[in-house]
């Protein structure tokens, strides 16, 4: 019961700021979109063989962003909901995301409670990460991140396994059409395989559609493979 009490303090805490912040003078700012993709992959794993609905909702400003992110299978087979906290500067950023699987999707979670924060049972993995993005600077940038809570990432012992995610992308552009091509893997086995590897690497091209004078329509398309784990996708998605 404390838990829950607590929980819906920092949130009212959370929504009291991002208010305050919108309504000040500041550079602080809302960002709201979607992505609907054919299908979700992400870092080489396949979440719902569906297509996906993938909306966002933001405030960023002095650096700082703060956000939701989400995932709907179109099947119902697959549901997702993240919070994360971002500090960036200098091409530098610091990360924290909670990402919450209901224990339908990830059955290793047992409950389906979001203010459940049981390290048996919790449908949420929280991991630290970094990242150095700066286009400006060098074509290539570079990610690092560890679930560091979460049953999901649990060994059998129920000590927890850290599981790493390392991914190196290089950004170009070719006949007026920016690119990415990405190569990423994991240090040990874990929640991405079952053992140190590359786990992720393919080509997602970025093109917009003219559909009026006025509105251009961002169109993305991803090849990409899972060489420990012997996949390969393709993935179309829009920008909304």
């Amino acid at each position: 019961m404390k838990r829950t009490i607590y929980s819906l303090l920092f949130f009212a805490l959370v929504a009291t700021s991002l208010t305050s912040a919108a309504q000040s003078e500041s550079a602080f700012k809302f960002n709201a979109g979607a992505d609907i993709m054919s299908r979700y992959i992400w870092r080489g794993l396949d979440y719902g063989a569906s297509p996906s609905i993938q909306p966002t909702l933001s405030i960023s400003g002095a650096g700082f962003e703060l956000g939701y992110w989400g995932a709907i299978s179109t099947l119902g087979t697959y549901s997702e909901v993240d919070l994360y906290a971002k500090y960036s500067i200098g091409g530098f950023s610091i990360m924290a995301t909670d990402y919450f699987f209901p224990k339908d999707v990830v059955p290793v979670a047992k409950s389906d409670k979001y203010f459940n924060w049981e390290k048996e049972t919790t449908g949420h993995l929280v991991e630290g990460a970094v990242q150095y993005k700066n286009p400006e600077v060098m074509p290539f940038s570079l990610l690092a991140g560890v679930f560091v809570y979460g049953a999901a990432d649990l060994k059998a012992d129920g000590n927890q396994n850290y599981s790493s995610y390392f991914e190196v992308t290089y950004s170009g552009n070719l006949a007026g059409n920016d690119f990415d091509i990405f190569v990423g893997g994991t240090a040990d086995a874990g929640l991405y395989g079952t053992s140190a590897g590359v786990v992720n690497t393919g080509i997602t091209v970025f093109r917009g559609i003219k559909l009026t004078d006025d509105f251009t329509l961002p169109v993305k398309a991803s090849v990409i493979t899972n060489p420990q784990a012997s996949n390969i996708h393709f993935v179309l998605g829009i920008t909304l």
